[in-house]
């Protein structure tokens, strides 16, 4: 069981059981996750109710703490079914619910009164009279709207005993706190529901009324301009300032991301975290290297600063990343092996990745398959054992090549 400072929380996206047994292991203090109704990211693989036991289990036995997302925007006919929900609910005694909706909170607190619940980002809270009131509506902790200036932030300390949530990582909405539009404007699929498709990052171009099938770029790119493209949130290097400034627990965006975003983004925020809290504010570059391993679009500090740039990102709609994830160390009764999630060679050299920033250069030999046929390549999904492993590597690690 992890012995951290409570007082300073790493809080991970767990959009499926394996991605919170990773969240686990690369050092999160605290997952939140979906059920099957109700959460903000439909399409993510969620939990069904024997998975969230599964998921109460493997917390508990970790000491991490686990808030089940109930942000969505409810109609009238849907309140009967979130009260069975939530006394389906009552036995895993799960740590928090995160809410938007008024009437789901109220719901909460009247089916299931001793839950902790936190309001989410939908709820837009940009001031301390807001958090006040959602504070006397029974809500412990707020997340602050990522409109916010450190400025801002800190004028909450006027609330005594409101805990404050921040993101600190991850997408970012071209809508106020992700209420947006958009998507159910032109695909019918409603953002505010937990079914975006994302149009923000499509490619789009100006026609003029009578001049139809002739797109003009705003920009001068020849893929289109993109008007609503976010830059990504990074404030790794921002963390002390955001502590100073009353915040408390610190989110990670992307429950719709892979496993070995969450692995790497959790280790590099997990190692600052603790730093700071050993009272060391020094940088460490690695954090941003390893950062930038992952898919991300370029990366901003959103308006911590007082900047009132849009954030838009409009020569380029394309991803970055300097490592592809090769693949997944597990362990049957026979030891370890690596389940490929992209092929890789024998005589290749790779990169080992596991908690606690534990990096290693190894050169693939020996590759086998668990019959121990020998391999001349490792496929996507294919399951193969390698020699001379080093000592530290455990399953729920994972290899990396670089390609920058």
């Amino acid at each position: 069981m992890r012995k951290m400072d409570k007082r300073l929380e790493l809080l991970v996206p767990a959009g499926d059981l394996d991605k919170l047994k990773t969240a686990v292991r690369f050092g999160a203090d605290a997952v939140y996750l979906a059920g099957e109704n109700f959460g903000l990211r439909a399409r993510a693989g969620n939990f069904n109710m024997a998975e969230l036991r599964e998921a109460r289990r493997l917390t508990a036995e970790a000491g991490v703490r686990v808030y089940l997302t109930l942000n969505a925007s409810l109609r009238a006919g849907e309140f009967d079914a979130l009260e069975g929900l939530l006394e389906e609910l009552k036995p895993l005694d799960l740590d928090a619910y995160i809410v938007a909706d008024a009437g789901v909170l109220a719901t909460v607190r009247r089916v299931d009164p001793g839950r902790a619940l936190h309001m989410s980002t939908q709820a837009n809270t940009c001031n301390p009279a807001a958090g006040g009131f959602w504070q006397q509506a029974g809500a412990s902790r707020i997340n602050l709207a990522r409109e916010l200036t450190l400025e801002n932030m800190a004028a909450f300390q006027s609330v005594p005993g409101l805990e404050l949530e921040a993101f600190v990582h991850g997408a970012m909405c071209v809508a106020h706190s992700g209420r947006c539009l958009i998507s159910t404007a032109l695909v019918g699929r409603s953002a505010n529901r937990g079914d975006c498709a994302q149009p923000c990052r499509w490619n789009y171009s100006l026609v003029e009324e009578k001049r139809p099938g002739e797109p003009m770029t705003v920009e001068e790119d020849e893929r289109g301009t993109y008007l609503f493209n976010s830059r990504d949130l990074c404030l790794v290097e921002h963390l002390a300032a955001l502590a100073d400034a009353g915040v408390s627990s610190f989110k990670i965006e992307g429950r719709m991301k892979g496993i070995y975003y969450v692995a790497v983004v959790t280790d590099v925020y997990r190692q600052a975290l603790d730093r700071f809290a050993a009272g060391d504010r020094l940088l460490d570059p690695r954090w941003r290297q390893e950062l930038d391993s992952v898919s991300h679009r370029p990366y901003d500090t959103g308006f911590l600063f007082g900047n009132d740039d849009p954030k838009i990102q409009a020569d380029d709609t394309g991803y970055l990343r300097s490592h592809d994830f090769v693949g997944l160390v597990c362990r049957d009764d026979n030891g370890l092996y690596v389940e490929g999630r992209n092929r890789f060679f024998p005589g290749e050299k790779l990169e080992l990745i596991g908690p606690q920033m534990r990096r290693a250069v190894i050169s693939v030999a020996g590759l086998r398959d668990l019959k121990d046929l020998e391999l001349t390549v490792a496929q996507p999904n294919a399951r193969v054992r390698l020699d001379r492993l080093p000592e530290w590597v455990g399953a729920g690690d994972m290899l990396r090549r670089r390609i920058i």
